[in-house]
């Protein structure tokens, strides 16, 4: 998902509300202290922030923004919710908010959230982009296709929405037409390894082993420890004919933690 330390910092900058000034010296102080990366001190601060002004609703915002960032998602969804009952019309709570349950895997309740947001502001790429992941997380390929494509009209540079509108298309067995979306988003970005890597898989699943063997390399140039484009290399070297590269593949898939690759070799590569 896109990060969310980029809103923060623009809270941080644009503040604008007067306090009284101690509560204002440790939100500024938190603030401060997010710029050194030092996050449990600016929790510190945004707490002490809070505690002088319970509805200081930027101080609940930045400290949900962090706790996320640490992967403390139900903590974030408490903050994000106490900005949200402060001010209901605060768009990047229910955004931010709705991020963190994806990553709870609450998915509908996600939905909900990327819906308000979407209500407030219909042009907010993000709020589309984090509604597809969702729905694509639920199964609902056709309705994240929709979303997806939502997102790329708002941004038409957005390579994460294209590589998953290909992806969704994948799952519905439009194999040609993920390579086009894939094709896409290595167009926008030529260093996409995981698109590459898709490209491959629908490439082998269309009988183009060679094509997706080319991929598969282009996704281990870029990532060298990309355990699956290994994998699947050698899935597809071994249906060329290739059993030697194959195990090879196998092998250093293995080696990167992909254990499974193991079950290979002991039945193909004695």
């Amino acid at each position: 998902m896109k990060e969310m330390l980029l809103s923060l910092t623009i809270l941080c900058l644009s503040f604008t509300q007067v306090f009284s000034q101690s509560a204002k010296e440790y939100y500024n102080s938190g603030c401060l202290n997010i710029e050194h990366n030092d996050y449990p001190s600016a929790i510190k601060d945004f707490n002490k922030a809070i505690e002088i002004n319970p509805q200081y609703t930027e101080a609940y915002y930045n400290r949900g923004t962090i706790k996320y960032s640490i992967h403390d998602y139900r903590g974030a969804i408490l903050d994000f919710t106490k900005v949200i009952e402060i001010n209901p019309h605060f768009k990047d709570s229910y955004l931010n908010r709705g991020t963190a349950k994806c990553s709870l895997q609450d998915y509908g309740g996600a939905i909900m959230d990327y819906n308000k947001a979407i209500e407030i502001d219909p042009n907010e790429g993000d709020a589309y982009y984090g509604r597809g992941i969702s729905k694509d997380s639920l199964q609902d390929y056709r309705g994240a296709i929709q979303d997806f494509t939502k997102t790329m009209e708002i941004n038409p540079k957005d390579s994460e929405a294209c590589l998953n509108r290909g992806v969704a298309k994948f799952f519905l067995l439009d194999y040609k037409g993920a390579v086009i979306d894939y094709n896409k988003a290595i167009e926008i970005n030529p260093n996409y390894g995981d698109a590459y890597y898709s490209r491959g898989e629908a490439k082998y699943v269309l009988q183009d082993g060679k094509g997706a063997i080319m991929d598969f390399n282009k996704a281990i140039e870029i990532n060298p420890q990309f355990a699956k484009a290994f994998w699947d290399r050698g899935v597809a070297k071994y249906s060329l004919g290739d059993k030697n590269g194959a195990c090879l593949d196998w092998s250093k898939a293995g080696e990167l933690g992909l254990m499974t690759a193991y079950d290979l070799i002991r039945k193909y590569c004695k």
